[in-house]
């Protein structure tokens, strides 16, 4: 009997319980009950509107037929019919899923053949960025994927959330931003982090490019792709052509500028893009943009005249121009057998300011001025259905920087052997193959002479794979 006795107090726990539970499925039940009954109420509306418009329009044809040629049948005016009305809503919603934001994943990988040890890249003549520079490592990576949250908040706001798995399991928030849907006279306003409206390639993300990687000029200038953290303002011009400005405003957080203890802003920029058609298979853009980035003790690794390791700092003002174009083109509007795009960038930088020589050591301090330039050109074709190929061009000037402590004689000019004038270029062809909108399969060959040493041949094989809703892409 003792044994028993667990066993009936859990009986009685559970009626207890039962009508709590019974409740809640009636609830429920009840809730489904008056969603439905609003639906039915709603489809019988549209129909009894739908049938009074039928025989509104029947019979305005049979007064048609009745008249007699040479007079004129006056055609009555057409009654009002009843409008379906609104369906009032049931006060909660039943299903987990009512607040629905589009999630897309952006799965990509690559296999690199390198002649060169890509630990020891490094585009010579230019203060090398923090990263983004090279092919990547050799063989078998997995490349950067984004994960993408994003819908509309209300009928104000839209929010985007793009998060960055890396392939050494660390994860990036690439971009998180709102932007507003319902200002007027073309106005949006953007705030948080995003892909800054500089020049043409920024703004797009990494799985769609044209080639696996970027070209130079965006590597060393801007380190890969500029992000900022602040706000962005665009205008869109009432014009048949597309005309558009443009003004950001944020921290400095990313290169060519650094983030600072600071409460003014340290990164600026402005952009202006032009757009149209010529006929009904051609379309253009062009661009002009400008940043100007403020940089405190931006570190670099180098080595000085004995080859000692050592790191030094630049402290000053980045200001960056950049013109770009592109060129579109496929028969008719149609791109699905046969399309063309041609595009290229030019950029060129000034950077003034203090260069520290040795900060943990020595720490030697001067003035620094520098004006550099590069640019790119690139093509991509697609010669039949779901198949391109592509050649880019890669030039870069860095020209001969004035170095405050070498013309002081506190150092020779050795003792900054990444800052030596060079002309860094690179050649690359691909061809890709794009099973679907969602699969693209790409293989790219390249001859890299931005090294001041031998020549990079780079051999990349890459995959691009695209799950769930994924917006459109910019022009």
């Amino acid at each position: 009997m003792a044994k028993l006795t667990p066993i009936a107090g859990a009986i009685v726990f559970g009626c207890l319980l039962l009508p709590n539970v019974g409740q809640a499925a009636t609830d429920d039940v009840a809730a489904l009950r008056s969603e439905l009954e609003a639906l039915k109420t709603d489809y019988t509306s549209r129909v009894q509107a739908l049938e009074a418009r039928i025989k509104q329009l029947e019979s305005a044809v049979a007064t048609a037929q009745l008249a007699r040629p040479g007079t004129t049948a006056a055609t009555p005016a057409p009654p009002a019919f009843p409008q379906p009305s609104p369906v009032a809503p049931t006060g909660k919603s039943s299903s987990a899923t009512a607040f629905n934001p589009a999630i897309s994943m952006i799965l990509t990988g690559n296999y690199a053949s390198l002649s060169q040890d890509p630990a020891t890249y490094r585009v010579a003549g230019f203060i090398p960025p923090p990263s983004g520079e090279g092919p990547g490592a050799r063989s078998f990576n997995l490349d950067e994927s984004e994960l993408t949250v994003a819908s509309n908040v209300d009928p104000y706001f839209f929010g985007n959330v793009t998060a960055a798995i890396q392939g050494d399991n660390s994860i990036d928030i690439e971009e998180a931003y709102f932007k507003t849907i319902a200002l007027n006279n073309g106005f949006t306003i953007k705030g948080g982090r995003f892909f800054s409206g500089t020049g043409y390639l920024n703004e797009i993300h990494s799985h769609n490019w044209d080639f696996v990687d970027q070209p130079l000029v965006y590597q060393v200038f801007l380190g890969g792709q500029l992000a900022q953290d602040g706000a962005q303002i665009r205008w869109l011009a009432p014009t048949d052509y597309f005309i558009e400005l443009g003004a950001e405003a944020g921290s400095g957080r990313s290169f060519p500028g650094t983030q600072r203890n600071s409460n003014s802003l340290a990164s600026d920029a402005l952009f202006v893009h032009l757009g149209g058609d010529v006929g009904d298979s051609t379309s253009w853009r062009l661009g002009a943009s400008w940043l100007d980035a403020q940089s405190t003790r931006r570190a670099y690794d180098d080595v000085d005249q004995s080859g000692n390791a050592l790191t030094n700092a630049f402290t000053g003002t980045s200001r960056t121009w950049i013109a770009d174009g592109t060129l579109k083109w496929a028969p008719h509007g149609d791109p699905t057998y046969h399309q063309f795009k041609l595009q290229g960038e030019y950029m060129r930088r000034t950077e003034s300011g203090q260069l520290a020589f040795d900060v943990t050591g020595r720490n030697l301090t001067g003035d620094y001025d520098s004006s550099q330039s590069g640019w790119y050109v690139q093509a991509a074709y697609e010669f039949m259905q779901r198949w391109r190929a592509g050649l880019r061009y890669d030039s870069m000037q860095s020209g001969t920087p004035s170095i405050g402590l070498v013309h002081l004689g506190l150092l020779p000019s050795t003792a900054f052997p990444s800052l030596a004038s060079a002309s860094p270029e690179r050649t690359t062809i691909m061809v890709d193959w794009s099973l679907s909108e969602f699969s693209r399969l790409r293989a790219q060959y390249a001859w890299d002479d931005a090294r001041a040493a031998e020549r990079d041949r780079q051999l990349l094989l890459q995959y691009i794979f695209a799950m769930g809703a994924h917006g459109a892409h910019k022009f």
